[in-house]
């Protein structure tokens, strides 16, 4: 019986051209998104590519400044640029902090529309008020990127609806499933036989072009690992789809409201649940705002300008090793400048921690209940593949705060010891280099996989208490 369901539920769905039109569908929305997402990536490459190009011609006008004055001559610039000045060098030659994009970077935009992806730390700035946002499109913003992540999550759900919500319903408004029942075979069974067979072959026509995809990117073999891990995680999520298809279409009955069913459970596992938990989230841990913040630094700073004269006999009284040639005729504006930096770091420490606490309990309160939506655990993980979620972001700030403390203190032993920067020292200027940090979960495809089985399991109940009552064979 299994034999002859697959080869007719094969043939119908030929004849309709059922499998022929998701084929089609299917490789034009994975082949543009990845299209698009690649030209994404090839412009942030670009970017980043023209910004080490400008720091590049920067350092070699430098060196021929620093020659030429190194050598007793003339030079036509500015006093304050000169690079044998530490801070001029500082100020005016900053390096380049870039997060290069990963390998898989094309499937899922995730944060990079919100996050840059390149900062150029000065000596003279704020670690806080570091500009790691760019301005985006607002109607970008609202409908999101067309990346290969929005299809997978949002666009095959819908085929898997068109595909799958009328499987009984279809032989029930026919008038055959009265025949059908006459034959020794349980009505779930025959359906979970059709499921599994259009299960089967989407499965099939998504490892096709998943194929395709991987082949545009880069040669298959190097990233066998990464290819399997992304179709693993949409068999699982197709899986759930079609479990979820499987239920509706024992429990309801009828092709309209199957398929209104199956649409409004699309529209609160992917648009609603994530909206409500995101304004939850808002709504339970406001973030502080970033303009009083900001308020409060330009306050703080114009107090500690009165006494920055005192600050700095403190500062270099616990810096002995700064004072070795300071001399009070020595002390100029940087001096003073750099060593108020620090009281005023230290004095905004509790305002910015309240403000990334408030920011990672927003995080852990949408981590605790993405667990409702698997289309928020799909994302997530795509996003995490990608290296564009909100981790990876959060853990390049960090990378870039720490290396701007490195190219400030860098510059501390020549600015308070009063000693020239020469070309013998640009070797040793620090370099930033980015170290992407793995955030993927183990549980997303296992879990998906279990709520699935659960899905399947709650469908057999509801089919077994039809059966009693006579439901499924009578209309």
């Amino acid at each position: 019986m299994l034999s002859y369901n697959f080869k007719y539920e094969l043939k119908l769905l030929l004849r309709s051209r059922w499998i022929q039109l998701l084929s089609i569908i299917l490789l034009l929305l994975f082949g543009f998104s990845t299209f698009n997402g690649l030209h994404k990536i090839e412009k942030r490459k670009k970017d980043i590519t023209a910004a080490h190009s400008e720091v590049e011609e920067n350092d070699a006008m430098m060196l021929k400044l620093l020659d030429s004055v190194e050598q007793g001559m003339e030079v036509s610039a500015s006093r304050w640029t000169i690079p044998t000045s530490p801070m001029a060098v500082g100020n005016y030659h900053p390096r380049v902090a870039a997060m290069e994009p990963q390998p898989l970077a094309f499937m899922a935009t995730g944060q990079a529309d919100l996050f840059t992806h390149y900062v150029k730390p000065k000596v003279s700035g704020d670690d806080h008020t570091l500009n790691f946002a760019e301005m985006t499109s607002p109607v970008q913003l609202l409908f999101g990127s067309f990346d290969l992540a929005f299809v997978i999550v949002y666009l095959l759900p819908l085929l898997i609806i068109a595909f799958s919500y009328n499987v009984l319903s279809s032989e029930r408004e026919s008038g055959s499933l009265r025949l059908l029942a006459s034959q020794p075979i349980r009505i779930r069974s025959w359906v979970l036989q059709k499921m599994g067979l259009r299960f089967f072959w989407l499965s099939v026509i998504v490892l096709y072009a998943l194929c395709i995809v991987f082949f545009m990117v880069s040669p298959p073999l190097e990233q066998v690992s990464a290819f399997l891990g992304l179709f693993g995680l949409i068999i699982a999520y197709m899986l759930f789809w079609f479990a979820l298809a499987f239920l509706i279409n024992l429990w309801i009955g009828r092709s309209a409201k199957n398929a209104v069913a199956l649409l409004g459970l699309w529209i609160a596992f992917v648009l609603l649940i994530p909206s409500v938990l995101n304004q939850l989230g808002n709504t339970l841990y406001p973030i502080p705002s970033r303009t009083l913040m900001i308020n409060e630094m330009r306050s703080l700073k114009a107090e500690v300008t009165k006494k920055q004269d005192e600050i700095l006999d403190n500062f270099l009284r616990d810096h002995p090793e700064y004072a070795i040639n300071d001399t009070t005729q020595f002390r100029g504006f940087y001096h003073r400048y750099m060593a108020s930096q620090r009281l005023i770091k230290e004095e905004l420490a509790p305002m910015i921690n309240a403000y990334e606490d408030q920011l990672r309990k927003q995080q852990d309160w949408v981590g605790i209940f993405k667990w409702f939506s698997p289309a928020i655990i799909v994302q997530e993980s795509l996003n995490q593949r990608a290296g564009t979620s909100t981790q990876d972001y959060e853990d390049y700030r960090k990378q870039v705060v720490s290396f701007a403390g490195s190219w400030r203190e860098h510059f501390m032993p020549f600015l308070y010891n009063n000693k020239n920067f020469s070309q013998k020292d640009y070797p040793d200027l620090p370099k930033f280099q980015f170290v992407p940090k793995s955030f993927s979960s183990l549980l997303t495809v296992p879990l998906l996989f279990l709520i699935s089985i659960g899905l399947f399991g709650l469908g057999f109940f509801v089919s077994t208490k039809m059966e009693k009552n006579g439901i499924l064979t009578t209309s």
